[in-house]
C-alpha cells in the first residue's frame, strides 16, 4: 500500500515527484503530497484526493528545488486528510520524512516522544519518525557526516512492523537517506541524477537500471554517489539490475484505462510467458529449477499460498498438477496459512504466487514455510522483488507492468506458467502419457490466438453489462475447474463495480444458496468441461425456473435451455479454459463500472500492491 518517490539530481524536482505519484497511485489515492528542500529549509505542500489535487495546490509549480520525497496514501492510521498526508516534518520542521508500511509500536513511541515535550499533529504512525530522528540527531554529539545517518539507524532500530522511508533534511540539502524492511524500495541511476521509488512503473520512464533494496539496508543517495550500508553502517557494494520492461507498457496507450489495456494485452501476456519454456516434442525448460525425478517423488503434498485473484490462479494449478502429476495439492489464502500452524516439513513443496512479489501475507507465509523444513517456490511478475529472494526457487511470469489494481493479466499468465510448471513435473515423474502432456502443450501455444478471438466478441458482452448495470446482487455458477472462474469472475465484478456477488459450485445452490434467487436477478454460469455440461445446465436450469436472469460462458455444444446470453469462446482442453473463460467475465467487470461512471483503474479503498497485513 502506499506509493513513495524521490529525486535528487540537477533538473526541477516537483515535475519528476508528480510523475512518479501519478504513474504509484493504483498503490493508493487517499492524499498526496511532496517535500522539498527550497532556500535551505523544507517546504511541504500536500491535500487530500487525489494527486491532481496536489498538482492544483498554488505555487507548486514555482518551486525550483533539485531534491524531494512525495508520496502518495492508502490510509491505515487516520482518516484521508491534509494532515494525514505524507510527508510529515518533526517539530522544528528539520526533516521530512514520507512511509510506506506500518509501525506497530507507534502508540509507545508517541507516548515516549510526548515525554520528551514533542508535540503531534496527525493521527498517523508515520509522525513519530521525523521526531525521533530529530530526537536521535540532537542526542549525537559527534558532528560529522555520518550524523544524519546515524540519527536515521537509531530512529529504524525502535520500529516495530514494516517500512520503506525516505528521510531528507533541510541541514543536509543535497542528500536524501532511504532504508526498507517488509515494504518494496527501488532505486533508479542516471547521469548526475538518481530517483527513488515504491514500485519500478514509477521511475521507469527515466532509467531502466535499478537497484534493489534488502531488508535493513539503509542508502545515502546524492546527484552523484549512492552508498549502501547495513544495520551496523557498514559500507558495502551492491549490484546493478537493468529491467527490461518497455516504458510505454506502463502507459495507457490510447486506450480509455489501464484495465481495458491490460485485458487486450494478455495475448502478448501469455506469449511471453510461455516463451521458450514450452515447445512440442520437447521436454519442458525452467532453467532456473534443478528438479530432480528422486526429489519429486519424495513429495507428499504440494502447497499453494496467494491472496485474491493469485489464490484463484492457484485454485486452477492444483487442478492441473494434481490431474497430471498425482500430488495432492492443498490451495490456502495466505493470511490464514500463516496462523494457523499448517503441516508442513521437508517433503512438502510449497508454492507462492505474487504479482508485485511484495504482497506481506504472502511472503510471512513464505519465511514460515522455510522455518519448518520445506521447499518454497516463488512466482512472481517483477524481477528481484522481495518473495523471489526469500524463495528458494523462483520463475516469473512476464506480463509487464500491471498498473490496473483489478488484475487480468497477470491471473492469466499464473495460471499459463503453473499448467507448465505442472507439464515440467509430470515429465520429470513420468506421471502422465506423452500424447496428453503433448495434447496440452498444443493447447496452451494455441492460446494467444484463442484469446484473440474472444477479444474480438465484444458486443454481446457490452449488451450484457448495459442490461445489467444497475442491480445489486449477482450469483456466478461453476463446477469443477469452472468453480474457480465463478470465484474469480464474481472478485472482478465486487472490485470495480461495487455489486453485491457470490460464487458458488453449481452443485451447491440446492443446499441453500437457491434461496437467493428472485425474479430477475442475474445469474452468470461457466461450462467449459465436457463430462459436466448436463449437470451444469440442470443447475443453471433451477434458477431460471425461478426467474434469473442468465448468462452462460460455455465452449461446448447447448441445447436450448432459454439462457437469456451465451457467450461462445473456443475450445480447449478443460485444465487452462480459465484462461478462456476469465476474459469475458473480465471485460463484463469492466463495461458494467464504465456503465456506472465509476473510476475502474482505482476502485475505492482498494490499492494494487498490498504490502501490509
Amino acid at each position: 500500500m502506499c506509493g513513495i518517490v524521490g529525486y535528487v539530481g540537477e533538473k526541477k524536482a516537483t515535475p519528476i515527484l508528480i510523475n512518479g505519484l501519478l504513474k504509484l497511485e493504483y498503490r493508493g489515492y487517499d492524499s498526496a503530497g511532496i517535500a522539498v528542500i527550497e532556500n535551505n529549509n523544507i517546504e511541504v505542500l500536500k491535500d487530500k484526493g487525489r494527486v491532481c489535487n496536489l498538482e492544483s495546490i498554488d505555487g507548486i509549480d514555482k518551486l525550483a528545488s533539485t531534491i524531494g520525497i512525495a508520496h502518495t496514501r492508502w490510509a491505515t492510521h487516520g482518516k484521508p486528510s491534509k494532515e494525514n498526508s505524507h510527508p510529515h516534518t518533526d517539530n522544528s520542521k528539520t526533516f521530512a520524512v514520507v512511509h510506506n508500511g506500518i509501525i506497530e509500536n507507534y502508540n509507545e513511541l508517541r507516548d515516549f516522544l510526548i515525554s520528551k515535550g514533542y508535540t503531534f499533529y496527525s493521527q498517523t504512525d508515520t509522525e513519530t519518525i521525523p521526531n525521533l530522528i530529530h530526537y536521535y540527531f540532537s542526542k549525537d554529539e559527534i558532528n560529522d557526516n555520518n550524523r544524519f545517518l546515524r540519527a536515521v539507524r537509531c530512529a529504524c532500530n525502535d520500529l516495530k512492523g514494516s517500512y520503506a522511508i525516505e528521510v531528507i533534511s533541510k541541514l543536509f540539502p543535497e542528500l536524501c537517506i532511504v532504508v526498507r524492511k517488509d515494504s518494496p524500495l527501488v532505486i533508479g541511476t542516471g547521469n548526475k541524477e538518481n530517483y527513488i521509488a515504491s514500485d519500478i512503473p514509477a521511475i521507469l520512464s527515466f532509467t531502466k537500471n535499478f537497484y534493489l533494496l534488502d531488508d535493513n539496508e539503509y542508502t545515502v543517495i546524492t546527484k552523484d554517489s549512492i552508498s549502501f550500508y547495513d544495520n551496523n553502517l557498514e559500507k558495502h557494494n551492491k549490484a546493478i539490475k537493468s529491467i527490461e520492461w518497455d516504458a510505454s507498457s506502463a502507459e495507457k496507450d490510447g486506450y480509455d484505462d489501464y484495465m481495458l489495456k491490460e485485458i487486450f494485452e494478455q495475448p502478448n501476456s501469455i506469449r511471453e510467458t510461455i516463451g521458450s519454456r514450452l515447445k512440442l516434442d520437447e521436454k519442458c525448460d525452467f532453467e532456473d529449477l534443478n528438479f530432480s525425478k528422486e526429489y519429486l517423488s519424495t513429495i507428499n503434498k504440494i502447497y499453494i499460498v496467494a491472496c485474491g485473484t493469485a489464490m484463484h490462479a492457484g485454485l486452477s494449478g492444483k487442478t492441473i498438477i494434481e490431474k497430471l502429476c498425482k500430488i495432492p495439492v492443498i490451495v490456502d489464502i495466505a493470511s490464514e496459512f500463516r496462523y494457523r500452524d499448517p503441516l508442513i516439513d521437508n517433503k512438502t513443496l510449497c508454492i507462492y504466487i505474487s504479482q508485485s512479489g511484495e504482497t506481506a501475507d504472502t511472503i510471512a507465509a513464505l519465511k514460515l514455510a522455510k522455518s519448518k523444513g520445506a521447499k518454497t517456490l516463488a512466482i512472481s511478475n517483477v524481477i528481484g522483488s522481495s518473495i523471489t529472494r526469500e524463495a528458494d526457487y523462483s520463475i516469473y511470469t512476464h506480463a509487464g507492468p500491471e498498473i490496473a489494481v483489478a488484475s487480468t493479466k497477470a491471473y492469466t499468465s499464473q495460471i499459463v506458467l503453473l499448467a507448465i510448471l505442472a507439464i515440467y513435473f509430470a515429465e520429470i515423474l513420468e506421471s502422465s502419457d506423452k500424447e496428453t502432456l503433448e495434447n496440452l502443450k498444443s493447447d496452451i501455444l494455441d492460446l494467444p490466438t484463442k484469446i484473440g478471438i474472444v477479444l474480438d466478441n465484444l458486443e454481446p458482452i457490452k449488451d450484457f453489462a448495459k442490461s445489467v448495470y444497475t442491480q445489486k446482487d449477482m450469483f456466478f455458477l461453476g463446477r469443477g475447474t469452472d468453480y474457480n472462474v465463478a470465484l474469480e469472475g464474481s472478485l472482478k465484478l465486487k472490485e470495480i463495480s461495487y455489486i453485491h456477488s457470490e460464487a458458488y459450485a453449481a452443485g451447491e445452490l440446492k443446499h441453500g444458496p437457491i434461496a437467493l434467487i428472485e425474479n430477475g436477478v442475474t445469474v452468470i454460469g461457466i461450462i467449459t468441461d465436457s463430462s459436466l455440461v448436463e449437470k451444469c445446465i440442470s443447475n443453471i436450469q433451477e434458477v431460471i425456473t425461478r426467474g434469473a436472469k442468465t448468462l452462460v460462458i460455455s465452449n461446448q455444444i447447448l441445447p436450448n435451455n432459454h439462457f437469456d446470453y451465451v457467450i461462445d469462446i473456443p475450445s480447449t482442453s478443460c485444465l487452462i479454459s480459465p484462461i478462456l473463460s476469465v476474459i469475458p467475465l473480465q471485460l463484463l467487470s469492466y463495461y458494467i463500472s464504465k456503465n456506472k461512471g465509476l473510476d475502474v483503474d482505482k476502485p475505492r479503498n482498494l490499492a494494487k500492491s498490498v504490502t501490509v497485513e
